[in-house]
């Protein structure tokens, strides 16, 4: 068995515009697609992370689970999900060893978090 995440899905009302958001939010992302499917899709790293319709059995918002990803500098990140338009949603708050993190909110109310080190603190 194989133990890495392979894929996220965040479910969205309007999947290309969540498309078009989420690639403005992680820049090093690229959009991708699967054939023949043609689904599209972002690649960040080894991950796909998919925005697929929202529906009566999985609605978008803040229900559960939050992927938190890890960023080199705490602070820039913080400002630049705050600049693509995600809305501070908890923290941002030290929780280990200099170690921060904070959670938004994309446009649809789900909930992506981030943890990392200040730049310049140990």
């Amino acid at each position: 068995m194989t133990n890495f995440i392979s894929a996220i899905l965040v479910h969205v009302a309007d999947p290309e515009a969540g498309l078009a958001w989420y690639a403005n939010a992680f820049p090093e992302a690229r959009i991708e697609t699967s054939q023949p499917s043609g689904f599209r899709y972002l690649a960040i790293g080894g991950l796909q992370l998919e925005l697929v319709q929202a529906d009566e059995k999985v609605p978008s918002g803040a229900a559960g689970s939050v992927v938190y990803w890890a960023v080199a500098d705490f602070d820039r990140a913080l400002t630049h999900f705050k600049s693509v338009g995600a809305k501070l949603y908890r923290g941002p708050m030290e929780i280990d060893a200099a170690e921060w993190m904070a959670q938004f909110r994309d446009p649809w109310g789900n909930c992506i978090g981030i943890r990392g080190r200040k730049v310049g603190n140990t």
